[in-house]
């Protein structure tokens, strides 16, 4: 999928947004693992699957950043070409730009996403296991029935989609507010803030994407602008979604790991370095 022509402001918003957004991934997912070991072993699989998911989004934003790299190259205008207002960026390949590769994506991450959440609360096991149940189906089905409006090029198939995938959406955030609140009660009163701003946040990014998603529908005469914000819609929902939503849950492991074991703390406290 792609527009024909993008001028050079265009084609360089999308190329670097694509860069950021792939260069964010990348470092997260290295800080990610290097933090393990400063948290509690019953902890740790939140932050696994935290840089999982950040490996992840990184191999698609790669292929993504590929896709547009080489789907999208400068046309010669001779001595116009010159002036970088002047340089026109053409699809080029036959297969076009490829949207496809942000939905296997957040197929594979949005449901990793909902389990870490959950499992950094350490919940017991019949509370996790119901919770998971609940929310990685919807989370799946969010994202498959989102995709037939994505690529699709009238107004109409795009609304329908889009109505049918705002469905589980709410379904997820029902569970998150009302079925995991019912577990908060057992955590610690700064692990409660901290997901609070975790569900915000979710809530917030989630946000961006069906705005992204309806720039087509709503800015039908924009012409290139509307695919290049599209892209940078997405991409900075996703960095905020994927990286700093990871950051979140490795605070959230900290201080519950400083919670349940005071010779934790005691440690911390002796490898930090001393001021002199």
């Amino acid at each position: 999928m792609g527009v024909l022509e993008l001028d050079y402001s265009q084609y360089q918003t999308v190329y670097n947004v694509l860069s950021f957004a792939l260069a964010s991934m990348l470092a997260t997912f290295i800080f990610l693992l290097v933090v393990q070991g400063r948290v509690l072993p019953r902890y740790r699989q939140a932050l696994v699957v935290s840089a999982m998911v950040c490996l992840i989004a990184a191999y698609h934003y790669y292929r993504i950043f590929d896709s547009f790299r080489h789907n999208y190259v400068a046309i010669d205008e001779g001595a116009a070409a010159t002036a970088f207002n002047a340089i026109q960026y053409q699809l080029v390949n036959g297969e076009g730009f490829n949207e496809g590769y942000r939905y296997v994506d957040w197929l594979l991450t949005v449901p990793l996403l909902l389990f870490e959440t959950i499992a950094v609360l350490a919940l017991p096991r019949a509370i996790r296991k119901n919770l998971l149940m609940k929310l990685i189906p919807a989370s799946a089905l969010m994202i498959i029935l989102g995709y037939p409006g994505e690529i699709a090029v009238d107004a109409a198939p795009k609304a329908i989609w889009g109505a049918l995938s705002t469905i589980p959406f709410l379904y997820i955030l029902y569970v998150l507010w009302v079925e995991l609140s019912k577990s908060m009660n057992t955590q610690p009163e700064q692990v409660r803030k901290d997901l609070n701003g975790l569900r915000l946040l979710l809530l917030a990014t989630w946000g961006v994407y069906p705005i992204s998603y309806m720039i087509p529908m709503i800015w039908q005469d924009a012409g290139a602008d509307t695919f290049v914000w599209r892209q940078v819609g997405y991409s900075i929902a996703d960095v905020l979604a994927k990286c700093l939503f990871g950051l979140l849950i490795y605070k959230i492991a900290r201080e519950k790991s400083a919670n349940d074991s005071r010779e934790f703390v005691d440690q911390e406290i002796d490898a930090a370095p001393s001021s002199k």
